[in-house]
């Protein structure tokens, strides 16, 4: 493995975490499709474009623009080595060739520099240690005029899914990071700090468009919440003794039943869509 500086988000993206969005790929794949179009609508990839995808996981948003790419290529980059291995084997079961994964920090990954048209990022940017150095490492793998496309979550209180599973689990609402601009699902949530960081790393005409977005987490609210208690920070608290399973499990059904439809358990999410050029 190269070189990483985001040690921390490396150690649980190839440990449990990493294999439990691997092993659960369609259900993260559900929760997280809403935003897929927004997303590559942003992107604008042509057909001989070259993407860089960052922060790829599973790969479903890089297969998606190697798809829009024909003539170009696609490449996903990801601190998991189960992630990309799943992507790898997605991609050759679509039969798309011209996409690569690479297992890499893209803080400090050395890119050949003008190699792309397109960045491109869904919710896998807002964990760098040091954004601005992270945006500026990007930025030297585009050429100029080229394009960056990135959906980020936007606050706390806009999030349903968040709000709803987290207060279930904790007993209380959940509350912002002291740091709001720490590294964290929550870090690029502020338009304003998105905008200072890109224009800092040499990108210009920094746009943040609002995505509403609906995530399915199960069939119903017993098969949500059961995969809830598999998910990473919910198995720590299991294990530390924090909370009981059973009663657990119970509240998490009581508050996903409200949202219970015929297309399965839907909880509402929001993103900002960015767009900004080198």
């Amino acid at each position: 493995m190269e070189h990483m500086v985001n040690t921390q988000q490396a150690e649980a993206w190839n440990g449990y975490e990493g294999r439990h969005w691997a092993d659960n790929q369609s259900r993260w794949d559900a929760v997280a499709d809403g935003v897929n179009q927004r997303l590559l609508a942003a992107a604008a990839i042509g057909a001989g474009d070259h993407v860089l995808d960052i922060g790829c996981g599973n790969g479903r948003t890089t297969r998606l623009a190697a798809a829009l790419a024909t003539r170009g290529r696609a490449v996903g980059i990801d601190l998991s080595g189960p992630m990309l291995d799943r992507g790898r084997a997605s991609a050759e079961a679509e039969g798309l060739a011209n996409v690569e994964f690479r297992q890499a920090d893209a803080q400090v990954h050395p890119f050949e520099h003008g190699g792309f048209d397109v960045a491109m990022s869904r919710g896998g940017v807002m964990f760098f240690a040091d954004p601005v150095v992270a945006f500026g490492n990007i930025g030297t793998a585009l050429r100029s005029g080229g394009r960056l496309a990135i959906a980020t979550l936007r606050d706390i209180e806009d999030q349903e899914w968040f709000t709803v599973l987290m207060t279930a689990v904790l007993g209380e609402p959940p509350q912002p990071n002291s740091d709001p601009h720490a590294p964290g699902m929550f870090s690029l949530a502020d338009p304003a700090h998105v905008d200072n960081v890109l224009t800092q790393t040499g990108f210009t005409g920094t746009t943040c468009t609002r995505a509403d977005v609906s995530m399915t987490y199960g069939t119903d609210a017993e098969d949500a919440a059961t995969f809830w208690l598999t998910t990473g920070p919910v198995r720590h608290l299991l294990e530390r003794g924090a909370a009981d399973k059973d009663e657990l499990l119970a509240r998490l059904v009581a508050a996903l039943k409200p949202f219970e439809t015929s297309d399965g358990v839907q909880l509402a999410g929001s993103y900002w869509i960015v767009t900004a050029w080198t």
